[in-house]
């Protein structure tokens, strides 16, 4: 089993962190975009054509299915990816857990990108599934860029702000966006511990076990091979990511053969 993860950077290390877990034996390869990162300030057609080129590139190995392993690209380019790679090839979009952080009822926040928060999609999100329940978008100003960078002092600094934006009564803050996912442990922290963190990579490495049959096992052989592509390029994992767990973890993985 062969799945491909699309970003512009190693936003996706989280949820491919995730599938190694659930899925030891799966081959893995992370198709980033390090020539026209970060994709959020582009516009629609360019996150699109960004997107299609990654998917294009992670073709070659014919994954069983590909994610889009971004907030940004699953908001523009997922019609278009499916469009195109479905139904020979499965395609996995990233939604932010709002609703499991509704179904609490307790008043929760929604850390984003300023691109993200406010924008129709995720207003749509909370008109769904919020219910009444009262939500805080809080836009994330230089977050992912910082964590990009693996920039210590600017993801504390980022979170900082963050953290002085969100009400004291949430309850939960949802992660929208996967770099997020990386620092969950320095948001908590910015946050004394109050509230619970909602994260999509679970649940997207979940729902890709599901489009492709099957199930998580996590006890299989550590058999998976991990290739990345740089703007289509053979490449390595950027040394940013293994400063984080989620990077070493995928890092320990041996390349393909042949």
């Amino acid at each position: 089993m062969r799945i491909a993860l699309i970003d512009s950077g190693i936003g996706l290390l989280s949820t491919a962190a995730a599938l190694r877990e659930a899925r030891p034996d799966a081959d893995l390869v992370l198709s980033m975009d390090p020539d026209h990162m970060p994709w959020g300030p582009r516009t629609a057609e360019e996150i699109i054509a960004r997107a299609l080129a990654g998917a294009r590139a992670a073709l070659a190995d014919r994954p069983d299915a590909v994610v889009v392993a971004c907030n940004t690209a699953s908001v523009h380019a997922l019609e278009a990816l499916r469009a195109e790679l479905e139904p020979e090839t499965p395609v996995v979009g990233t939604v932010p857990a709002v609703k499991p952080a509704a179904d609490r009822g307790e008043p929760f926040a929604i850390w984003a990108t300023p691109a993200t928060s406010g924008s129709p999609y995720q207003r749509d999100l909370i008109r769904r599934f919020a219910n009444g329940v009262p939500v805080t978008p809080v836009p994330c100003d230089g977050l992912a860029d910082a964590v990009d960078a693996a920039d210590g002092a600017a993801i504390d600094e980022a979170v900082a702000r963050a953290a002085a934006r969100t009400p004291a009564e949430v309850r939960a803050v949802v992660l929208g966006c996967t770099h997020y996912d990386l620092v969950g442990d320095r948001i908590s922290a910015a946050l004394g511990h109050r509230p619970a963190l909602f994260t999509a990579a679970g649940a997207v490495a979940a729902q890709t076990l599901r489009r492709l049959g099957t199930t998580a096992r996590p006890e299989a052989a550590r058999t998976g091979t991990l290739r990345v592509l740089a703007s289509g390029r053979p490449g390595g994992l950027p040394p940013a990511a293994l400063r984080y767990p989620a990077g070493a973890l995928l890092a320990a993985a041996p390349a393909p053969t042949g």
